[in-house]
């Protein structure tokens, strides 16, 4: 990463007019790393963005990109360091996907807009590096969202910025294309080396592409930090206000609240084989109780979020006479026990136990 910083704010408050939106954005970003806003909807992402963009006035504070400050540049001046992609769908006349990318020569061409050889050179790289060479033909109307996209961050290469800001760079996408836009946008920061700063919905994209994520809350910058220190503590419970359900910041998933009520099924999973059961039961409005799970086991946390009881065991224990006391009488109030494996370890044998305990009384179910 480059040492000095590419793009900073210090005390920003982002709005309109006098009316603040956001307040108290601090921040410095270097040439290869990616900067993520995430916050609840209209929290203030898409205006701190814009202001950073300097496509609005800051209310307050100061934005500098290197060393000068950003309200103290002239339009062009910005273009040669900073390109910007919003969420607005682009609408063009009849542009090939090369004639789009070419728009990004612009600030370094004359007024006729004609792109030298060397421009040329520059077009066919960025779209090569963003894997659109093949569209360089197409009508840029009549090509996907995803591939529309990879084809405006093309422009944005091409436009040979220190400085990317994107708004939901990931909106409109399916799953495959989120993954490939922000992959290929974190080879083009380790490689170009260019400085990123963007706004996601996905908590689990943030989580894993960022290197640094600033949380917008109540009108405020609330907090910035690594990935690590952002998802840890319950933190993003607080930053979106979960009424209900819970966020495990490991996995990167979401979960609802739990069914509410006495249990009517005992769930025998681990190592992965509950999770589908308890997601079917809570679909269906059943109140369950899960166990016995180590609490390192990938079952656990679905568990402890949808099951209305978890009996659980250390992890790398033995299970203890305690826990397959209390996972007996658990199991024992309820109507029906599904058991979603057939084989135990043997630090897991009261698992197997249950099972035989369950399928004498009549209560062992295969779904």
């Amino acid at each position: 990463m480059n040492g000095e910083s590419v793009l900073s704010a210090r005390a920003l408050s982002a709005g309109y007019g006098r009316s603040v939106i956001v307040s108290g954005v601090s921040f410095e970003i270097r040439g290869g790393e990616i900067l993520t806003l995430i916050g609840a909807n209209g929290a203030g992402k898409s205006t701190v963005l814009r202001t950073i963009a300097a496509q609005l006035p800051a209310v307050s504070g100061s934005v500098f990109l290197g060393q000068s400050r950003l309200a103290a540049l002239s339009e062009p001046e910005i273009a040669r360091q900073m390109s910007v992609l919003l969420t607005e769908r682009i609408r063009t006349e009849r542009m090939t996907c090369e004639e789009v990318v070419e728009t990004g020569r612009y600030p370094y061409t004359g007024r006729l807009g004609i792109l030298s050889k060397e421009d040329h050179r520059i077009v066919e790289e960025a779209m090569a590096l963003a894997g659109v060479t093949a569209l360089r033909e197409q009508d840029f109307r009549r090509i996907s969202d995803g591939q529309r996209q990879c084809v405006m961050l093309a422009r944005a290469i091409a436009q040979e910025p220190a400085v990317l800001v994107l708004d939901e760079p990931t909106s409109f996408l399916d799953i495959r294309h989120k993954l490939r836009l922000l992959t290929l946008l974190r080879a083009l920061v380790r490689e170009k080396q260019i400085a990123v700063v963007q706004s996601l919905h996905e908590l689990d994209l943030a989580q894993r592409f960022s290197d640094r994520i600033l949380c917008i809350r109540s009108g405020t910058a609330e907090r910035i930090g690594t990935p690590e220190e952002i998802f840890d503590g319950g933190y993003i419970e607080r930053l979106y206000d979960l009424p209900a359900g819970s966020y495990h910041a490991l996995y990167g998933v979401a979960e609802p609240e739990p069914v509410r009520g006495r249990p009517e099924v005992f769930v025998i999973g681990g190592g992965g084989s509950g999770i589908p059961v308890y997601r079917r039961l809570w679909r269906q409005g059943i109140p369950f109780a899960a166990g016995i799970l180590p609490k390192n086991d990938i079952d656990y946390p679905a568990a402890a979020a949808l099951a209305g009881s978890v009996i659980a065991a250390e992890a790398f224990e033995p299970i203890g006479e305690a826990a397959l006391r209390q996972a007996r009488e658990t199991m024992h109030t309820c109507r029906r026990v599904i058991c979603c494996r057939e084989h135990f370890g043997t630090i897991e044998q009261a698992n197997a136990l249950l099972r035989e305990e369950a399928a004498a009384a009549g209560l062992l179910s295969e779904t």
